[in-house]
C-alpha cells in the first residue's frame, strides 16, 4: 500500500513540531506541508490532492471548523486541539477522530491507524471485483449481516450511521466515510456529507432533493455533479 500523504494547518510552532515529530515516526504517513492558516491550506488544497489533514480549530483569519465546511470533497480530517466542546461539531463533520492536547504519540498512533484501515478498505473495494452482496456491520456488540439490496440510505448520527434497509434500521458506531468504503461505488453514492444513498431505490430528483423509498433526501451543494452524472 502507497503512502498516506497529510498536511498540518496549525499556527503554533511546538504544536507544528510535535505533529511533525510523530509523523516522522510512522512509516505510512508523508507530510506534504504545513500551513499556519486555512486561506493558505485552502490555496494548496485547489492544485493539491491529499489523504489526511491535521486539523487546528483556532486558526487566524478562518477557523478550523469553518474552513471545513467550505470543503465539498474534504479528505480525512484528524482534528488537533486543546478545546474539546468543538467534538460533537467535529463529528457531525465526519472527522476521523478528535486529539486534545497535549495528546501522546499512541493516542497519535490510533487515530492515524483509522486513517490507514479506512484507505485500505477503499483501495480493496476500488481492486478487487465486487464479490459479496453484503456487509457484516458492528450493531449492539453483534456483527449483523446486511444485504446491500436492502440498504434505502445511510444517515450520519454524528459518531455513528444510521442504515435505513427495507425491514429495519441499524445503528453502528462509524463514520459515514468508514462505512462508504465498505459498500460497492457503483451501487451508493454519497449526495450529502452526511447521507448515502442506495442507487437502485431512487424514485426521483430534483437539483435539491433525491427522493428514496418515499424519502426525501436533501443533494448538498458539493455533491450535485453526482446526480447529474448517474
Amino acid at each position: 500500500m502507497s503512502k498516506i500523504t497529510c498536511i498540518i494547518i496549525e499556527d503554533e510552532p511546538l504544536a507544528v513540531k510535535v505533529l511533525k515529530d510523530y509523523i516522522a515516526e510512522v512509516p505510512f504517513l508523508d507530510l506534504q506541508g504545513t500551513f499556519k492558516d486555512a486561506i493558505l491550506a485552502t490555496d494548496y488544497l485547489r492544485h493539491h490532492t491529499v489523504d489526511l489533514m491535521f486539523l487546528d480549530i483556532h486558526l487566524p483569519r478562518l477557523k478550523g471548523m469553518a474552513f471545513l465546511k467550505t470543503l465539498s470533497h474534504p479528505p480525512a480530517v484528524i482534528i488537533t486541539t486543546a478545546y474539546h466542546q468543538y467534538a460533537l461539531e467535529g463529528f457531525d463533520l465526519n472527522v476521523t477522530d478528535y486529539l486534545l492536547k497535549p495528546f501522546e504519540f499512541e493516542r497519535f498512533l490510533i487515530a492515524v491507524t483509522k486513517v490507514k484501515t479506512t484507505t485500505k478498505a477503499i483501495l480493496q473495494a476500488t481492486e478487487a471485483p465486487e464479490t459479496k452482496d453484503f456487509v457484516f456491520l458492528n450493531v449492539q456488540k453483534k456483527k449483523v449481516k446486511v444485504l446491500f439490496s436492502e440498504i434505502i440510505y445511510i444517515e450520519s448520527q454524528r459518531e455513528y450511521v444510521k442504515i435505513v434497509c427495507t425491514k429495519k434500521e441499524y445503528l453502528s458506531k462509524m463514520s459515514t466515510h468508514e462505512i462508504e468504503a465498505l459498500l460497492p461505488a457503483n451501487r451508493f453514492k454519497r449526495i450529502h456529507r452526511s447521507f448515502i444513498i442506495a442507487v437502485e431505490k431512487i424514485e426521483s430528483y430534483t437539483a435539491e432533493v433525491v427522493e428514496v423509498n418515499g424519502v426525501a433526501i436533501p443533494i448538498g451543494r458539493g455533491y450535485r455533479e453526482v446526480i447529474e452524472n448517474l
